[in-house]
């Protein structure tokens, strides 16, 4: 569930509402989303080209790599995505802006007037004011980010979309996607439409048998790396080729190894579709422009990075999983480049923090827990306790991070540095507040 506030009293009368009437915690299935949007006049069926994307890791990065490409070639985009980090308002994108609070809170009315008997939950109630407002401002395309899985997400209820795409496939929300990455890959995989591509990275042979046979079962052509589409980098350029031929882009300015792999997956699904054209300098401009707050985002100046000593760069990622362990880890060691790495972790109670830390802990010089306010989370005590177990030597709890930072400037004053807080989207959005730097 996620606990939204807002400081337009109008919107949170709305989201009040919205809390007194979900079921208070994530379901899945398309019934009552569907009950929902045909109380409302089903939006979604008066919807722009729709792209619609799926994955563990990086589908918020390839989302922000589609917008950058569709935009650069003069075209508007909606986008969907999924949690909002400080602003509710950062869920619905409405032809490049966020949307503004004197329309959101009418929209949110609106539905909850319509359907507030239903039962629906925070996302599902979400997504159909998404749809309301997609459906009623012109744009040339929507890029629409599963909330959660895909098969029974409540996105999934577009019939006809221009393409759709999986991203990096991994082990997360078991308790509604299954137990194994088979199980996982065939619920993202649901996404697939009778007649439409099927955008994927390469996967395990075992792994990509099981989505093909997905996009088999619904009529769905899939475009998989290594088959349909590839891409290698050299000398510091992405080089992406299919048959339609090849093209190159600058490497991305988003930080990390893994997000040359998203954005030829963005091109991919661009190049497998037929409901817009974008000439190929649209791509090198999603390399140059696309932005994603809080996946391996380097803080600017503010309240926060104040607390730091001069020349110390502070860090931030939401990854909580394997594979975004994997990823961020091997991006801050590139930046640390044998400077001190000093880790804050706050992570919810439902996710792997031994993981988490046994891929970081090689990496720490000291270790600080911090609680993710509102929600329940691994106590910080016994993620220290936990680290120390790793190797870590310095590891201690503060209360937040503003005071985490407060002991690692202590500590790392004569020692250029660097800071990474990660572990929780929503640990992200507070510290994003913190510093001044909301999401636009």
């Amino acid at each position: 569930m996620d606990f939204a506030t807002s400081t337009d009293p109008a919107v949170q009368r709305q989201l009040d509402r919205l809390t007194l009437l979900s079921p208070g915690a994530d379901i899945l299935g398309l019934e009552r989303i569907t009950r929902l949007l045909d109380r409302v006049g089903n939006p979604q069926l008066r919807l722009p080209p729709v792209f619609h994307i799926a994955g563990t890791n990086g589908k918020g990065s390839t989302c922000a790599f589609l917008r950058a490409a569709i935009e650069a070639a003069g075209h508007t985009a909606h986008v969907y995505s999924s949690p909002h980090l400080v602003r509710f308002n950062e869920r619905i994108r409405l032809a490049g802006s966020l949307i503004e609070d004197a329309v959101l809170a009418p929209l949110l009315a609106e539905v909850l007037d319509a359907g507030g008997d239903i039962g629906a939950s925070f996302f599902e109630v979400t997504t159909a004011a998404a749809f309301l407002a997609f459906a009623r401002v012109p744009a040339d395309a929507l890029i629409l980010e599963v909330g959660l899985g895909g098969r029974l997400d409540a996105t999934n209820v577009i019939a006809d979309p221009a393409a759709t795409a999986i991203a990096q496939l991994g082990i997360d929300h078991q308790a509604f996607l299954g137990d194994t990455l088979g199980q996982i890959a065939a619920e993202k995989a649901g996404i697939a439409k009778p007649g439409r591509p099927l955008v994927t990275m390469a996967y395990p042979p075992e792994i990509a048998s099981i989505v093909r046979a997905a996009a088999d079962a619904a009529g769905a052509t899939v475009r998989s790396e290594g088959e349909a589409w590839s891409y290698t980098i050299e000398n510091d350029a992405l080089l992406y080729r299919d048959a339609l031929g090849s093209l190159e882009t600058p490497l991305p300015v988003l930080a990390g190894s893994h997000q040359p792999a998203n954005l030829a997956l963005a091109i991919a699904t661009l190049r497998h579709q037929e409901s817009i054209v974008l000439p190929n300098s649209a791509f090198a401009a999603a390399a140059r422009d696309a932005r994603w707050p809080a996946r391996m985002q380097r803080l600017g100046e503010g309240p926060l990075t104040a607390l730091l000593p001069p020349g110390t760069a502070l860090w931030l990622d939401g990854g909580h999983n394997a594979n975004a362990a994997d990823a961020v880890s091997a991006a801050i060691a590139k930046e640390a480049a044998g400077r001190p790495l000093h880790l804050i972790l706050g992570i919810l109670d439902n996710k792997d923090a031994e993981t988490m830390l046994a891929r970081f802990a090689p990496l720490a010089a000291s270790f600080v827990g911090v609680p993710v306010a509102g929600h329940g989370h691994h106590a910080p005590a016994a993620l220290a306790e936990s680290a120390r177990a790793h190797g870590v030597a310095i590891s201690e709890t503060a209360p937040d991070v503003p005071t985490a930072l407060a002991r690692i400037a202590a500590r790392a004053a004569e020692t250029p540095a660097v800071v990474l807080i990660l572990g929780s989207l929503y640990l992200a959005g507070t510290v994003l507040a913190a510093n001044g730097e909301l999401p636009r």
